[in-house]
């Protein structure tokens, strides 16, 4: 389901592969119980550099690029690794900004000064 016809990867799945990064960087944090139900995604905006294809190996690198009062934006790369013939590529590049929120209000909350601390790690 993640591919067209020609094998060729939707744009669509980059943002799979960057949530899934996030994840993994979260339970490092020690908040995966508590971060996801609290901080949606406000923004996001992504490059798309070259097609990934379906059985390449993928490597997505994420990273903390600012923290203010309520939010946080990440960077990151998706790299398709070097496959059939073709050479190792950076596929995607971009950004996306997630927002703590009261979830009884959803309106914008400060972050937990334990939770800027491992963001800053």
């Amino acid at each position: 389901m993640d591919t067209d016809a020609a094998g060729i990867y939707h744009n669509s799945t980059v943002v799979r592969f960057v949530e899934s990064a996030e994840a993994a960087l979260v339970r490092e944090w020690g908040l995966g119980s508590v971060y996801f139900p609290r901080v949606p995604r406000v923004r996001y905006e992504v490059d798309f550099l070259a097609p990934l294809y379906f059985g390449q190996e993928v490597t997505t690198e994420l990273s903390v690029a600012r923290v203010g009062s309520s939010s946080l934006r990440f960077e990151f790369t998706v790299r398709g690794e070097a496959f059939d013939g073709r050479d190792a590529v950076v596929a995607a590049r971009g950004s996306y900004v997630v927002v703590h929120i009261d979830r009884a209000t959803g309106q914008a909350r400060d972050w937990p000064s334990e939770w800027v601390d491992r963001f800053r790690g």
